[in-house]
């Protein structure tokens, strides 16, 4: 997790408390808060949302977004290089989501990114049952034969976005709870992918495909 410190800064000029505003800042820039819902937030903040510290928080946000209209309206024009940081070129840390692309189909991993091992276990057997995938090791433990997939790979962007996606939330929970278990490193890797694609001739057909690492 990496935070913002022009972020942070600037949401504690606008009368942030510190410790708000190095959770609003984690892995944000200005851009980014003003996007989210006021439950994610809150989630972040770890608060309820009737709270006067919400309250406060959102008005402030709700303010800069009323700031950036009235700039717009402005007739004149300013270029300075030394003025421009993360809040006032939002554009730069913007990134491609191919989810959300038409073309692209609805894909999502088996079960929520930080379960056990013995969890993913179970959901993906239960949804991979239809063809046949389990059997038994050399030991005579039950193993599912998740090779017998379509790869694709952990550098598929559609791969990164679900990843990117899942560690925000995650580093969400580890923000209100310190004794929250991090992801591990890679730990996409070996995960099932569920493919959804809709047709209004065929309806929906589903696929799975494993995440791998390497070819």
């Amino acid at each position: 997790m990496v935070v913002k410190s022009a972020t942070k800064k600037r949401l504690i000029e606008l009368g942030v408390s510190d410790e708000y505003a190095h959770k609003l800042a984690t892995d944000r820039n200005m851009a980014d808060i003003k996007s989210m819902p006021a439950d994610e937030i809150a989630k972040i903040l770890g608060i309820a949302k009737d709270s006067e510290s919400f309250t406060k928080i959102m008005q402030i946000i709700a303010d800069q977004g009323n700031r950036r209209s009235r700039i717009k309206k402005s007739k004149k024009i300013t270029i300075s290089s030394k003025a421009l940081d993360e809040f006032d070129r939002p554009e730069a840390t913007i990134r491609f989501n191919p989810l959300n692309h038409e073309l692209v189909p609805h894909q999502e991993l088996l079960g929520d990114a930080n379960i056990t091992a013995d969890e993913q276990y179970t959901i993906e057997r239960d949804e991979l049952s239809p063809w046949g995938l389990e059997e038994m090791d050399e030991d005579g433990n039950p193993r599912l034969a998740k090779e017998l997939l379509p790869k694709v790979l952990i550098s598929d962007p559609v791969v990164q976005a679900i990843k990117e996606a899942a560690e925000i939330i995650d580093n969400a929970a580890l923000a209100a709870n310190p004794d929250h278990r991090p992801l591990a490193a890679g730990w996409i890797a070996d995960r099932v992918l569920k493919v959804v694609r809709h047709s209004k001739s065929a309806g929906s057909a589903v696929a799975y495909r494993l995440i791998v690492e390497g070819s």
